[in-house]
This record gives C-alpha cells, sequence and structure tokens, in this order.
C-alpha cells in the first residue's frame, strides 16, 4: 500500500503526518452488481418478447381451447392463395433493391472519401433525410413525381425498387462508412493505381474484398427493409408479401399473424448472418495478427 507522509511546513519539529492508505480494490469492495439495469432489462425483455410469445402461441392454435398446438397453420401457409407469388415478388423486389443499391453506393462512397472527403456530413445529411420524411409524403410524392412516366414503370415493381433505394439510404451509408473508415483505402488505392491498375479493377479486386462485411451488412438491411415495407406498396396499389399479408388478416388473423411471424424470422435470419460475417471476419483478423506475432 502506497501511503502519503507530510510535515507542516511552518513548524519544520512537527511530526509526520502519515495520510490513510489507500486501499486496492478488493473482493469486499467491488461495485455490486447493477441491479437497476438489470431490472430495465428484465422489462424490456418482457415487453418484446411476451407478444412475441403471444403471437406464436396464436399461430399455433393457442386460442382453440382444448385443440392442443399444431402446425397445421404454418404448414398450409404455403397453399394459402397468392401466398406463393406474392412472396416471390417481395424477394424479387429484394433482390432488384439490393443490387441496384450497392452498385451505386459502394462506388461513391468510395470516391467520397477518397476525393471529397469534406463532403461526408453533406451527404450524410441527404441520406439520413428519408428517415426524418413519414412514408405517406414519400408516397404521395412518387405518384406525382412519377405520374407521367411509362407504365411499365409506376405499374410495377420497378417502382418500389427505385424507392427503397432511398429508404435503405441511411442504413447503406452507415454500413458502408464504417467499412471504408476501418481501412487504409488511401493507400492500397494508390498502390493498385500504381501498379497499373484501373479505376473499376481497383474497385473490384481491392476496395470490395476489404469492406465485404460492411458490404453485406447493407445489402441485408436493404433487403430487409424491402420484405417488410408495407405502406409505400400499399398506397401505390401493388401487390407484395406484407400487403397480402394485411389483405389475409381480413379474413383470417391466425393465416396472417404466421405470414407476419415468418416475415420476423426471415428479417432475424438475416440479421444474424450479418453478426456472424462481422464477428468471423474478426476473428479472421485476430488469428493473422497472432500467427504473425
Amino acid at each position: 500500500m502506497t501511503a502519503l507522509v507530510w510535515a507542516d511546513s511552518e513548524n519544520p519539529d512537527s511530526p509526520a503526518v502519515q495520510s490513510p492508505a489507500t486501499p486496492r480494490p478488493g473482493r469486499a469492495q467491488r461495485r455490486r452488481p447493477p441491479v437497476g439495469r438489470a431490472l430495465l432489462l428484465l422489462v424490456f425483455a418482457a415487453y418484446f418478447f411476451i407478444p412475441l410469445y403471444a403471437a406464436v402461441d396464436f399461430t399455433l392454435g393457442g386460442s382453440r381451447r382444448n385443440m392442443g398446438h399444431t402446425l397445421s397453420v404454418w404448414t398450409g401457409l404455403v397453399h394459402q392463395e397468392g401466398f406463393t407469388t406474392n412472396l416471390m415478388t417481395s424477394l424479387k423486389i429484394a433482390g432488384g433493391t439490393v443490387l441496384l443499391l450497392l452498385v451505386l453506393m459502394v462506388p461513391t462512397m468510395a470516391w467520397l472519401h477518397l476525393r471529397l472527403p469534406h463532403l461526408r456530413r453533406v451527404v450524410e445529411g441527404v441520406c439520413l433525410l428519408p428517415m426524418a420524411i413519414p412514408a405517406v409524403v414519400i408516397a404521395n410524392g412518387i405518384i406525382g413525381a412519377f405520374k407521367s412516366w411509362p407504365q411499365a414503370i409506376t405499374g410495377s415493381s420497378w417502382i418500389l425498387i427505385l424507392e427503397y433505394v432511398i429508404l435503405a439510404l441511411p442504413f447503406t451509408y452507415r454500413s458502408l462508412d464504417a467499412g471504408l473508415s476501418a481501412i487504409p483505402l488511401t493507400t492500397m488505392v494508390e498502390a493498385a493505381r500504381s501498379l497499373g491498375a484501373s479505376w473499376p479493377v481497383t474497385l473490384w479486386r481491392v476496395v470490395v474484398p476489404n469492406i465485404r462485411t460492411a458490404i453485406a451488412s447493407a445489402g441485408i438491411l436493404g433487403a430487409a427493409l424491402a420484405l417488410g415495407e408495407f405502406t409505400i406498396a400499399n398506397l401505390l396499389l401493388l401487390n407484395t408479401f406484407p400487403v397480402w399479408t394485411d389483405q389475409a388478416g381480413q379474413q383470417d388473423g391466425e393465416v396472417a399473424t404466421t405470414a407476419s411471424m415468418l416475415i420476423l424470422f426471415l428479417s432475424w435470419l438475416l440479421l444474424m448472418l450479418v453478426s456472424h460475417l462481422g464477428r468471423g471476419r474478426t476473428a479472421k483478423k485476430s488469428l493473422k495478427l497472432r500467427r504473425s506475432k
């Protein structure tokens, strides 16, 4: 233990006074577990999981007394009229959204980091606008802006793909910005260009492999948004899986709840995939560092 010893400066003959030693934190002085935080987490978990449990129990026939739980609603969901068609439509829209989103944003974000870093805040503010504008306002704006466009675009899933690209900009910007900020982008690009690589080759063979986790995160978040969006598709009178779920709920509540749970679990699966990819890449980097040492 360390103690401080000092004497009275006015009276040098006075005995030295020893300050109480500062004890090191031991077992008896360890901080108590944060009970308030644990209770708060418990309340949030109950708020989230109790309705989820009730919804799953409802889809398994828990509302029908003395009949037990059964998977009949889940197994019969595929045979519902319009289920497969609308689900495939939503999957195609999600795939088109992810493809167009990444083709537009990956080169743009790389160029922004390389040549225009002072405009990152401005671009970030623009990309965050879809989170501040209500979906109803966006849908009405789309109807007014594209009313003179061909029916092949305004009356098909293309209009939703273009709109979902805009809605996914906040998530895409955050993911790609974090991925590009974590690598020495300028050094890698200059090295590739000095070896004679063109910009497309540099982007495809140098930049993309180093931010593949960020690209996967942006793509999966965009796909989850496209699979679950309802308001704009309903206002534009286009049949997607969420719209079909709402229409099915007017006739059979169990079918609609089961379809909603299916989309929810699919979104969770995609997010878990993002988390697994991120942990896998971190583990590989740690293993390489250990081997290099």
